[in-house]
């Protein structure tokens, strides 16, 4: 079940940390956040240093569909309405100056990497399309309506975004990543103030970068309510069309579509983990109707941490730990959020200007609907009875027939069938 990413692609080994050692800045977890925050750092001449659990990019990174996109479904409408236009305007900022860095850097690059039309499209509402495009175009953003796509499915329109982009990640990190100070198979397990305890030593740093997908220290920041989890799921087809452009559905588990070499990556089939959903079988069923003569090469899933807002958590875990840092909630853009949370992150760290800070604020305003679901939800699971239970904070486990995985509901932190951590933020196995 391993991504297309993963074919032909070797990534550079780092030893393991054997020693006590100090740093001004540690960085916890070695996926494209991490990793990319580290590249900063390096060019900047800071002193730092990468660990991670296991090895670079073995986790949620490698299950991309690679997407880099300003254009994260009808997010503008939505920001517009609950935090006011320049907040929009923000977003969109943080964004696009991704999108460039990433230009700037694959050009560089054997990645697979080029530019591509990006699309929303609705099968029904054309109305929030409308509102989209007008926002996108208060906020300077070259967008346009149309109502036409290459789908195999009437449209009732869509938002087009010209210049978006899409590549091999996985390409991409085995380049960057060289040369930085990473090691690998060092898992943090505790923490004791400015010290991070390892299982072959201690590294005392004075700031603190947590990157590993859901944070795993549950003493501050409250993001067991701040995020919950969502699986998704995709197919590799070959002899299919090819649709020049990246394209998403706007409802929550809509299709998505893109090219990769002779590929076309189908999306979908989402749910809450630890939830019944479409899975694989939903996209199968679609791909047979849709595209008859199709062979499926590929198939893969991935699992992405969902803010109560839809605007990533990226700054200090909380206002109590001035020296420590995450970022998380990237809400299934994780490539773009990445960029922009490295580079938020290389300027907080190093005390230089984030002008993003407040947007992307971990300890902003977290009452809305949403919380309540996730509250509700951690409730279930502490009170339900439950022969296995996650060692995260307790909760109880689903056993997810599809994947033949242990799903936490509460969490999304996700087990082997003989108890080996799959998914955090629990950071160890089944008892």
């Amino acid at each position: 079940m391993d991504s297309v990413w993963k074919n032909n692609v070797e990534m550079p080994k780092f030893p393991k940390l054997e020693r006590n050692v100090k740093t001004d800045i540690l960085i916890i977890g070695g996926g494209i956040t991490g990793i990319l925050t580290a590249y900063f750092l390096e060019k900047c001449g800071a002193n730092y240093i990468l660990v991670e659990k296991d090895n670079i990019c073995g986790g949620v990174t490698e299950n991309t569909t690679a997407k880099i996109t300003v254009q994260h479904k009808l997010i503008y409408q939505r920001i517009f309405k609950e935090k006011g236009l320049d907040a929009a305007r923000l977003y969109y900022k943080a964004n696009a100056e991704a999108l460039r860095k990433y230009v700037e850097l694959c050009s560089k690059i054997d990645c697979d990497f080029d530019l591509k039309d990006s699309y929303v499209f609705s099968r029904d509402d054309l109305g929030a399309l409308e509102q989209e495009v007008k926002i996108l175009k208060k906020i300077g953003c070259k967008a346009e309506l149309i109502y036409n796509l290459p789908l195999p499915f009437h449209i009732a329109g869509a938002v087009k975004i010209p210049g978006q982009a899409r590549f091999n990640p996985l390409k991409f990190l085995a380049n960057i990543s060289k040369g930085l100070k990473i090691y690998e198979h060092t898992k943090v397990t505790e923490f004791m103030n400015d010290v991070a305890v390892t299982d072959g030593g201690r590294i005392k740093a004075n700031k603190i970068i947590i990157a590993t997908h859901f944070p795993i220290l549950n003493k501050h920041g409250s993001f067991f309510l701040k995020l919950y989890q969502s699986r998704s799921y995709v197919i590799a087809l070959e002899n299919a069309p090819d649709l020049n452009g990246l394209y998403v559905e706007d409802t929550e588990n809509g299709l998505s579509f893109r090219n990769y070499k002779n590929l076309l990556l189908i999306g979908g089939g989402g749910h809450r983990t630890g939830k019944n959903g479409g899975n694989w079988n939903e996209l199968r069923r679609f791909s047979r109707k849709a595209y008859p003569e199709a062979k499926e090469a590929y198939h893969w899933a991935t699992q992405d941490c969902m803010s109560l807002d839809g605007i990533p958590y990226i700054g200090q875990y909380s206002k109590a730990t001035p020296n420590l840092f995450t970022a998380t909630g990237f809400n299934k853009w994780g490539m773009t959020s990445a960029m922009v949370a490295s580079n938020m992150l290389k300027d907080l760290v190093t005390e230089k200007s984030a002008p993003y800070a407040k947007l992307f604020d971990p300890s902003r305003n977290i009452l809305t609907p949403q919380l309540a679901v996730n509250s509700l939800e951690a409730i279930s699971g502490l009170l339900t009875p439950s022969v296995r239970r996650c060692p995260h904070l307790g909760c109880r486990l689903v056993w997810n027939k599809d994947e033949h995985s242990w799903d936490c509901p509460c969490h999304g932190s996700r087990f082997s069938e003989s108890g080996k951590l799959l998914d955090n933020p629990s950071n160890n196995d089944l008892l």
